[in-house]
């Protein structure tokens, strides 16, 4: 079979990072992209592993070099994109691919290449997602607030994904995940 571009999209706080964290760690054979943005480390983000840190400059030329598979600007002025390159190599070596981006990227991508899959993450609850994301403790209450009012609409373009999966436990998230990669 082969291995196919997977999009992991949901709203801000569900757990996309923390469930394509732990395929990464525990499912060797899926290759797990990693975005390029513009906003700055949270505590504990590598560059290179948790995100390409890049300046606006950077990024730009990365657009107009056409380096970069989807991009958006989300939350408020930042920058978010997918390198081509990594991609395009992990499937040449029959890996399964995900990528963890935005409803933007994913209908971008979707677009260009309509054999991509989107796989979106979603909350127990509406309750549950405002519990985790106060938790995280790392956006100001105005920054929460403007992430809460995005995950409105990101949650009602559920439907326009071809799989959906509850994240009520990461590990039984995580393989349902892995296995409509292999599906």
């Amino acid at each position: 079979m082969k291995p196919r571009l997977n999009i992991i999209v949901g709203p801000t706080a569900v757990g996309k990072g923390t469930i394509v964290e732990f395929i990464k760690n525990n499912y060797p054979n899926v290759h797990v992209s990693v975005s390029a943005t513009t906003r700055a480390p949270r505590p504990g983000e590598i560059d290179g592993q948790s995100y390409y840190f890049v300046t606006k400059d950077e990024f730009s030329k990365m657009v107009s070099a056409h380096q970069l598979l989807e991009y958006a600007e989300v939350h408020g002025g930042n920058l978010y994109g997918t390198p081509r390159l990594p991609v395009e190599e992990a499937l040449a070596k029959g890996k399964p691919v995900i990528l963890e981006i935005d409803i933007q990227g994913a209908r971008q991508i979707k677009n260009n290449l309509p054999d991509a899959r989107t796989i979106f993450i979603a909350p127990p609850s509406w309750e549950d997602l405002a519990i985790r994301l106060a938790a995280r403790g790392t956006e100001t209450d105005q920054e929460r607030k403007t992430r809460l009012e995005t995950a409105k609409l990101e949650l009602a373009a559920q439907d326009e994904c071809d799989f959906v999966v509850i994240n009520d436990e990461i590990p039984r998230c995580a393989a349902e995940v892995v296995d409509l990669l292999q599906s």
